[in-house]
């Protein structure tokens, strides 16, 4: 096969070579070094080709390579860097939004179930950039890569480390206990305990939970007491965190049939330096005694090929092409690793794997160990290519304007060097040889007068010639133009000012809106690609930390995190913003609090103030602001409480006043019913008088008397006949009880 260079590349290896080399995995389709080499060459002409594209814009960045100024003799070299400048206003105003604030990410549930995940996670995300990870080295490198380059290539990986430590453990003596209701409810108790409270199951006494822990392995039930310690050596983990790395361009090859997104990537290969007592401090390599054979030369200048650099730039990745280590163990080599896809099974189904090689050996050949099964790189554009991966700088927009700035003025400092600037010409005799070295010297001389001169007109002073004005609206054409392209807008003189955007503040304000939103739309994509990062985070957190992690709150707050609570569906987002937006927010929000005055609630104004402390980076000041409680004043206190005693002796009085008018109403309303019974009473005995009168006069009343008397005289003769009844039933009674009671016993004269 022939390269883009065209030289003849040789992919494949000798075929009894290949044969004899033993397979790394149990694969049923394992693929061969010949068809990974395949994968790299062929996309090996795209790749370098963006190389050349990223290369010619590093070098109109910093003036070096093609554009480096030839040196002409008696003409001027300088060439203003205009893209620099450009770039050095882009920077911070890009990387603060992500360092302003300790907490980057924000984690929400996708369902209410996974609400505590979210915010475990949430946790360790935020601390694990904020302590392990040098957010701001990582930052300031992701930030410069895509201003730079137009490309920000991130990689993500897991570091883990560990090694032998003495600890102390306690000994135990073991007995056999019976089962008994009581025990089981307790061991009930103990199990529920560890699961749904893990933190205070922790607390208890060692001997509990190794009762726990062999009742719930072997199913028994023993009595476990500590007798003693032992020291022991075991491994103890040293490193366990996630790893992010900004990428060299040159070093990282994709599949160039994704169309421009990474989700449809079958591969990206990855090229590093490294050496065999690096490779096999890692342990995850095999072969490494047949690439330590092998290597004998090691890293050459002509690895530098291998690496797309030029002489001028093999210093640059820190490849010596003088120098080599004598020893193998040391000697650089480069190393290739494979992300991709592979049908490993030969049924059509693709499965992620990683593999590595070193010049005809392969090293490694496994599944891809991250959990999401993703190719752990992300490419972050800084101003996007349709169907590319790759993105274009503001450089790539501002070359020919840096160009002729460059060019203009370089030819006003040569028209200005070939002025005789400062030099005097005087004419001959008007000065004699003191006095002209007076004269030279600053110092009071005398001049001929005799040959009717004055010096203050006969001495010629020269200097610079005017610039013309065309060369400086050049310079400042373009200067204009290239703030319009970029939306960096410097404001100095000569560059947009007020009286050039106009005198009204709509025309200001508008160019900066402009400028803002241009701004915002480079961090959305910025903040896209560290979303990735933190998905990709989140997903090897749930599958590589620790069972238990401590997460520092404060100086003196720590909450305990599970691996188990990690796990969920959850939506990442960044909450990012322009310092001249958040300015713009602020303002109107300071415009809200003074426009409601002194009628705004408190706690609404303190709201408010907080806000605008964030936005203006101040979360110090908003803390501070939040967490403030006025300390009240004793006198206005004192006279609070002497207002409240007044107040409340007021109402004690209108109570009792209107008690007494409530009793006084209650006796009135007592009082009418006694009246009318009173009334009623007079008009009874009235009544029975009057009736009595009428009976007496009709004999009415002696006929109630005659039969009042009969009815007496026939009750007397009814009770006398129910006693007598009732004796009676007594006395039969009497005789069924005393039957029963002799019954079985012998009469008499019985023998």
């Amino acid at each position: 096969m022939i390269d883009n260079t065209g030289n003849t590349v040789e992919l494949s290896k000798n075929k009894d070579l290949e044969k004899s080399t033993k397979k790394l995995t149990k694969w049923k389709n394992e693929p061969t070094i010949t068809e990974l080499k395949e994968d790299y060459m062929n996309s090996k002409s795209y790749h370098d080709a963006q190389v050349t594209k990223i290369d010619k814009w590093l070098d109109a960045l910093e003036i070096t390579g093609s554009s480096k100024i030839k040196e002409v003799s008696n003409k001027s070299k300088v060439q203003p860097k205009l893209i620099k400048k450009q770039a050095e206003w882009r920077y911070s105003a890009l990387s603060e939004p992500f360092l302003s604030s300790p907490d980057l990410f924000e984690v929400n549930p996708v369902s209410w179930e996974d609400r505590k995940a979210a915010n475990q996670n949430a946790l360790v995300l935020n601390n694990q950039f904020y302590t392990k990870i040098d957010r701001t080295q990582f930052i300031d490198n992701y930030v410069r890569a895509a201003v730079n380059e137009g490309t920000a290539i991130i990689r993500s990986s897991w570091a883990f480390q560990e090694k032998e430590v003495e600890v102390t453990k306690p000994i135990f003596e073991y007995q056999e206990m019976p089962m008994s209701e009581e025990i089981m409810q307790q061991i009930q108790q103990l199990q529920q305990m560890k699961v749904e409270e893990p933190d205070s199951f922790t607390l208890i006494d060692p001997a509990v939970q190794e009762t726990l822990r062999i009742f719930e392995e072997e199913n028994r039930l023993v009595a476990v007491q500590q007798v003693g310690e032992e020291v022991v050596k075991e491994m103890k983990t040293i490193v366990n965190q996630p790893e992010l790395s900004i990428c060299d361009y040159r070093n990282v090859i994709p599949d160039p049939t994704c169309e421009g997104d990474m989700s449809k990537a079958n591969f990206v290969i990855f090229k590093f330096e490294s050496s065999y007592a690096e490779l096999k401090a890692t342990g995850m390599y095999k072969n490494l005694s047949k690439l330590k054979q092998d290597n004998k030369e090691g890293l050459s200048h002509n690895d530098s090929k291998i690496l797309n650099l030029d002489d001028s730039k093999v210093d640059d990745v820190e490849v010596n092409k003088g120098f080599t280590f004598s020893d193998n163990s040391r000697k650089k080599f480069m190393v290739y690793e494979y992300w991709g896809f592979w049908d490993t099974t030969g049924e059509g189904d693709l499965t992620p794997f990683v593999a590595t090689w070193v010049n005809d050996t392969l090293i490694r050949m496994e599944e891809n160990p991250f959990p999401d099964g993703n190719i752990p790189f992300i490419f972050v554009p800084y101003l996007p290519v349709k169907n590319s991966l790759y993105g274009e700088p503001d450089g790539a927009l501002i070359e020919d304007h840096q160009k002729i700035v460059g060019a203009v003025t370089r030819g006003i400092i040569d028209l200005l060097a070939l002025s005789a600037n400062s030099q005097m010409g005087m004419p001959r005799g008007i000065l004699d040889s003191v006095n002209k070295r007076r004269f030279l010297a600053g110092e009071a001389y005398e001049y001929n007068a005799q040959s009717g001169m004055n010096p203050q007109q006969a001495i010629f002073m020269h200097k610079y010639p005017e610039l013309p004005n065309s060369a400086l609206q050049v310079i400042q054409l373009m200067n204009n133009e290239a703030e319009a392209l970029t939306g960096v807008k410097s404001f100095s003189a000569g560059g947009i000012t007020g009286t050039s955007l106009g005198d009204s503040a709509t025309g200001v304000r508008g160019a900066l809106d402009a400028a803002s939103k241009r701004e915002m739309g480079i961090l959305r994509r910025l903040a896209s690609g560290m979303t990735q990062v933190g998905k990709k985070i989140i997903s090897m957190n749930s599958e590589f930390l620790e069972e238990e992690e401590i997460i520092r709150i404060t100086n003196e707050s720590f909450i305990p995190v599970r691996k188990d609570d990690l796990q969920g569906n959850f939506d990442l987002k960044l909450s990012i913003s322009t310092a001249e937006v958040d300015n713009a927010k602020a303002q109107e929000l300071a415009f809200m609090l003074q426009t409601m005055g002194n009628s705004i609630d408190p706690s609404l104004s303190k709201l408010i103030l907080v806000e605008i402390a964030r936005l203006r980076k101040m979360p110090d000041l908003a803390h501070d602001i939040e967490n403030f409680e006025p300390q009240p004043d004793p006198f206005q206190e004192q006279m609070k409480e002497l207002e409240m005693q007044k107040i409340q002796a007021e109402i004690g009085l209108l109570q009792a006043e209107a008690a007494e008018k409530g009793g006084r109403s209650m006796l009135n309303e007592a009082k009418i019913p006694v009246e009318a019974a009173r009334q009623a009473k007079l008009q009874s005995e009235a009544d029975n008088a009057s009736l009595n009168f009428m009976e007496q006069q009709d004999g009415t009343k002696h006929y109630r008397d005659m039969e009042k008397e009969k009815l007496r005289g026939d009750s007397v003769i009814q009770n006398t006949s129910a006693a007598k009844a009732a004796d009676m039933e007594l006395a039969v009674t009497n005789n069924i009880m005393n039957a029963l009671t002799n019954l079985g016993k012998p009469t008499q004269g019985t023998k």
